[in-house]
């Protein structure tokens, strides 16, 4: 297999690691490969306790031949979005890779034109777009896209800036936006517990309805500090690799 792609043999390792309550990470290790490579491909092909070997290889082999233009014609370069560069791109997979972006982001709950918009914004280089712009991109009303992008800054995955002198403002995604994203979640989790646990003070911890609602809490608290800690990691790798000598991608790359 070319690149850093898995093989099958890689693919049954995982299986046989999961099967034998490996971690991610030892798994990772065996193989040579970013922990992170591990996790996406357990996650993307059934998780941890469906994932099987073969047919997590038949599926990439589908995706490696959905991507691979028709007829075996040249790749030519798109014209580039707004806020984006050209840099010699094959504009037919940006476009097509945008599209499988946008279904991804509707599967995990997000509308429509959300998911639009923000994949939009997501392939610009700049990470920085008018309303003018995405309704030209998008082909659709500005009404649409301020819809979609108020959603979107509810969820603080954007933000609105009017730089000086300016009359309409740019909508920016920046590198920090994952952080950020997660960050509000986690806020929205502890509201969530919160209100959980109250419902234990009334409905009463020793009913089964209280019950219920006790071990929601448990699972939320669980999960939130969890994120907390990979979060700190996180920031702690990032720091690291801004240091003297190193790049602000360094860490981000150990992911890839």
């Amino acid at each position: 297999m070319p690149g850093n792609r898995l093989t099958q043999q890689d693919r049954r390792y995982i299986a046989a690691g999961l099967a034998d309550g490996l971690s991610y990470t030892a798994i990772a290790k065996h193989l040579k490969r970013p922990t992170s490579t591990v996790t996406r491909e357990v996650m993307r092909n059934g998780g941890p306790r469906e994932y099987r070997a073969d047919r997590a290889h038949h599926a990439a082999g589908r995706r490696a031949r959905r991507d691979r233009p028709a007829g075996g014609a040249v790749p030519q370069p798109s014209v580039p979005a707004a806020g984006s560069e050209d840099y010699g791109r094959n504009g037919q997979a940006v476009r097509a890779y945008e599209e499988r972006l946008v279904h991804l982001l509707v599967s995990i709950g997000l509308q429509g034109m959300v998911s639009r918009v923000l994949a939009c914004i997501c392939v610009t280089d700049s990470g920085s777009v008018t309303s003018a712009d995405l309704a030209r991109q998008l082909r659709v009303s500005p009404a649409s896209v301020s819809k979609a992008i108020s959603q979107l800054e509810r969820q603080e995955i954007v933000r609105r800036e009017r730089e000086e002198g300016q009359r309409h403002d740019r909508y920016v995604i920046d590198d920090d936006v994952m952080y950020r994203a997660i960050v509000g979640n986690l806020r929205r989790n502890a509201a969530f517990a919160e209100t959980v646990y109250e419902g234990v003070g009334v409905l009463g911890a020793a009913t089964p309805a209280g019950a219920r609602l006790q071990e929601m809490g448990q699972l939320l608290d669980h999960v939130s500090h969890s994120m907390i800690r990979s979060l700190e990691q996180w920031r702690a790798l990032t720091a690291l690799s801004a240091g003297p000598g190193g790049g602000a991608g360094g860490a981000a790359g150990q992911g890839r």
